[in-house]
């Protein structure tokens, strides 16, 4: 040849007869009339290829199975592939076998596959040789069959170049199963080509073997192409499908609907996927218990379902279920796989409780309460301890008083019943109630909650007790008259025996009496006034006089009851003007309001009538009245009205005629307020209001002027002028002596008696106003002996009163100019501050000694000193001109 290349062919006789040779199982039955198929040599996968006429054959088929796995058949006759095939002779065929299990008839049809080669024509040695371009070099498809029975080493095909024609060409292969794992499973024959396999081979380890052929000549040289040669293996049913799980668990509720998903189970298989070996159909072998069926499962997914509405916990609580799964979309050549599933039924609440009697009986005595009478069991079909078993008990009737009380045991699912209220025998000598019961949980089928299996009804008998009186009703009411005259008889509270229904025989005893008003008599419990009773006195007037009685019967057995007495308002009380004294600013104010209360019923009370009673002229002439309301009128004067305290009667009458006159004293003032003219309105009078309002004040006053009071002792004690240096320290008054002090008597003039001994003195002094007026006042002391003021200083020597007394000397008066008292006190006054404005180093210290403002001059209460033994009344015109934040203090004395 021109153009030297590789020839490649396939010589494997074993490999052809694989490829067109089909083994058909024979089954005992008549031959069908024989169906040819034109087809093309490569056909691929889940292709139709051709319908086969199966009615002709047999009509009543029921199991349709094909005897070569590379093509499945349809009920309808359709032939598919069930993977691509490749023809590599002209003919193949395969049988349909039809099973009729009934008539136990069977059936087969030929199908034979053709398919038309391409004649090649031989060339003639003169005629041209045509090159082609394409390159030859490719794989030929080849297999081998699963688990093979050999015999071996097993003939695949043969391999041969077109080098061989010209040279001496040696072969080889490389690849897993050559000189990868597994390690010579296939060889080649050195000078033939020839390729073999050693053993069987198992699909589902190795589903394909991609090999390389070589061809070389004897000295190395490539004679071609490395050739890649694949080896698919053709798989084989030998793989059992087996479920995910031995034993599978499932539950279903009791009251689930038909068509109710249980559970799904789920199978695997080792074998070619998308293969009839692996097309897998689930069914249900057998139930446990094995009637009636009450379950499904679906051929293809496996989902188990519920086909029947009994089922029922109450009966079976548990199913077995032996599942199978089958390949070959479960034809009865298929490989089987089983499984277990148990199937527990959960309680549903589908049995309604119901009392094992219809009719029961209780017994209780009377005035008993908060004990057991009664247990009343039930039964319930239901999974027990859960809430389809646990009931409710409830009272449908007879309990309208709240008498009794039903709850629920948790342990015995029992209904107790007890009495939380006391029942009397006089009242009611049996009670008969109705139970109903139902379970916690609501209710699952369609029938009603309430039958006549669960209701029942319980008779309670009362048991007779002697029992003591009973005050019923505990509180009872009876209505007196006020200023009822004592010794008025009214029935009072009555109690009874409630074996007799009455009250003969009980006696009858006061326990409270608020204002003691009231006794009652022992026998016949009626009460009787010992005193007048006053509605206006009981607080509030509106609420009930409450007595509290104790009724005791012949065993001295009691009861406590409440009479609760309703005073009867009469009109014994004439409305009252509230004010005493008012106070007009003229001419800010041109009126005041006057206010009336009446201390009685509305009914005797407002609208009161204000009037002005015959009074003198002036009053009638500059004052009247005029209506503001029901409780009020409003009093104005004339414009002519003088300032001054005018006190004026009226009279308030309210709506049945009763009056009274009050005398109203009204302070007529010029003023801005009228807290500005209380206090000069006041009555000369009221004397003691005022020693009141001015001990508040001295005591006020003195606190300010201790240091010039004791200053003005130690002045009046002195026989000189001279003052002791220490007269600033913290004692201001300094005394060296122990002995009692001496009585004296202060004159009316001012000197003092000398009533012990001759040898000391004393002194009362006045100080005088303060400063009026710019005019500077003096001190008046009095002093013992003729010693000065200067007489008693010494040359920085410390000194004492009684070092400044004289012997037998004559009192006369000593009189010193402020100026002298200023110029002593005030250097020595200074130093001591100084001195103690310091601290413990001498520094200025900032807090003990503070610096005040200067707060005005002079005083509407003038100077303490103003204060005399003499008491006269002509320096207390001041208490006339207070300010406001004392009068409400000066009415309070005042008032007393």
């Amino acid at each position: 040849m021109a153009a030297a290349g590789l020839r490649r062919s396939v010589r494997g006789a074993a490999c052809r007869q694989l490829l067109l040779t089909l083994v058909i199982f024979s089954l005992a039955g008549e031959a069908c009339k024989k169906v040819i198929l034109n087809v093309p040599s490569k056909l691929e996968a889940d292709k139709i290829i051709g319908r086969v006429n199966l009615e002709e054959c047999l009509r009543s088929a029921d199991l349709i199975q094909s005897s070569d796995p590379d093509f499945r058949v349809l009920s309808d006759g359709s032939v598919y592939t069930a993977r691509a095939v490749v023809l590599s002779d002209e003919k193949r065929s395969f049988t349909i076998r039809l099973s009729d299990k009934r008539k136990q008839t069977q059936k087969e049809v030929t199908v034979l596959l053709e398919h038309q080669k391409k004649v090649l024509k031989t060339r003639h040695t003169r005629e041209t040789v045509l090159r082609r371009a394409k390159r030859r070099w490719a794989p030929i498809p080849c297999s081998m069959q699963e688990n093979s029975l050999g015999p071996f080493p097993l003939f695949l095909q043969q391999v041969e170049s077109d080098a061989a024609q010209n040279y001496t060409v040696f072969y080889s292969i490389s690849g897993r199963g050559v000189d990868q794992e597994p390690l010579n499973l296939f060889y080649i024959e050195r000078d033939t080509g020839n390729l073999f396999c050693t053993q069987p081979v198992d699909r589902e380890e190795y589903d394909v073997f991609d090999l390389i052929a070589y061809a070389s000549t004897a000295d190395g040289y490539s004679a071609d192409l490395p050739l890649p040669l694949p080896i698919r293996v053709e798989d084989e049913n030998d793989n059992h499908p087996v479920f995910t799980e031995a034993i599978y668990n499932f539950e279903v509720s009791e009251s689930s609907r038909l068509g109710t998903t249980v559970g799904v189970v789920c199978a695997t298989d080792r074998d070619e996927p998308d293969t009839m070996h692996t097309r897998l159909k689930y069914s249900i072998l057998q139930q446990t218990p094995r009637s009636p069926g009450l379950f499904s499962v679906h051929p293809s997914t496996g989902v188990i379902t519920t086909v029947s509405h009994y089922l029922d916990r109450e009966v079976v609580d548990k199913y077995s279920l032996i599942m199978k799964v089958q390949d070959m979309d479960g034809q009865f050549f298929g490989l089987i796989g089983t499984s277990t599933c148990i199937i527990t039924v959960t309680d549903s609440n589908d049995n309604a409780p119901t009392f094992r009697q219809s009719a029961y009986e209780a017994f209780v005595e009377e005035n008993a309460f908060n004990v057991e009478i009664l247990r009343i069991p039930v039964e319930d079909k239901d999974l027990i301890n859960t809430a389809n078993w646990r009931v409710n008990f409830t009272i449908l009737k007879g309990n309208e008083n709240g008498h009794f009380k039903i709850s629920t045991d948790k342990e015995t699912n029992e209904g107790v019943l007890c009495v939380v209220k006391p029942l009397n025998y006089e009242e009611n000598h049996q009670v008969n109630l109705e139970i109903g019961v139902n379970n916690e949980a609501p209710f699952t089928r369609d029938i009603p909650r309430v039958t006549a299996l669960n209701r029942a009804l319980v008779t309670v008998h009362v048991r007779d007790l002697d029992e003591g009186p009973e005050c019923t009703p505990a509180a009872q009411y009876v209505r007196i008259k006020e200023n009822l005259a004592v010794g008025s008889k009214i029935n009072g509270y009555k109690a009874y025996d409630p074996e007799t229904r009455n009250g003969n025989g009980l006696r009858y005893k006061k326990l409270h009496d608020p204002k003691g008003w009231i006794t009652i008599d022992e026998i016949s419990g009626s009460i009787i006034t010992s005193k007048i009773l006053d509605r206006e006195v009981e607080t509030p007037k509106n609420e009930l006089y409450n007595i509290t009685v104790l009724a005791i019967d012949k065993d001295n057995r009691s009861c406590t009851g409440t009479l609760a007495v309703d005073i009867e308002d009469i009109n014994d009380n004439p409305p009252e003007i509230l004010q005493e004294y008012v106070v007009i600013c003229k001419p800010k104010m041109g009126y005041t309001d006057i206010l009336a209360v009446d201390p009685d019923e509305p009914v005797h009370g407002a609208p009161f009538y204000f009037s002005l009673p015959n009074t003198s002229p002036e009053i009638s002439r500059l004052w009247s009245l005029t209506k503001v309301n029901d409780t009020a009128a409003r009093l104005s004067y004339q414009k002519n009205a003088g300032f001054q305290e005018y006190t004026i009667p009226i009279t308030v009458k309210d709506r049945a005629g009763q009056a009274a006159t009050k005398l109203l004293r009204v302070n007529l003032c010029e003023c801005t307020h009228p807290a500005q003219c209380r206090v000069t309105s006041r009555s000369a009078g009221v004397v003691l209001g005022k020693w009141a309002i001015l001990a508040i004040l001295l005591g006020i006053a003195l606190l300010f002027s201790v240091l010039l009071t004791l200053v003005c002792g130690v002045l009046g004690a002195t026989k000189g002028k001279r003052f002791p240096e220490d007269l600033a320290q913290q004692n201001l008054i300094i005394s060296n002596t122990e002995a009692p002090g001496d009585d004296r008597v202060c004159s009316a003039n001012g000197f003092m008696t000398q009533t012990a001994n001759n040898s000391s003195q004393g002194f009362c002094g006045t100080v005088g106003s303060g400063m009026k007026n710019g005019g500077q006042e003096t001190i008046e002391m009095m002093k013992g002996g003729n010693q000065t003021l200067e007489s008693c200083r010494g040359a920085g020597h410390h000194h004492t009163l009684d070092s400044c007394r004289g012997g037998h000397t004559e009192v006369d008066n000593c009189r010193y100019t402020y100026s002298e008292w200023h110029s002593f006190t005030q250097p020595r006054l200074g130093e001591k501050l100084h001195r103690c404005n310091q601290n413990e180093d001498h520094m200025p210290s900032q807090d003990y000694v503070l610096t005040y403002n200067y707060e005005g001059r002079g005083s509407p209460a003038g100077s303490v000193g103003c204060c005399s033994e003499k008491q006269e009344e002509d320096g207390l015109d001041f208490l006339n001109n207070l300010e406001p934040k004392f009068i409400t203090l000066a009415e309070a004395c005042t008032k007393r």
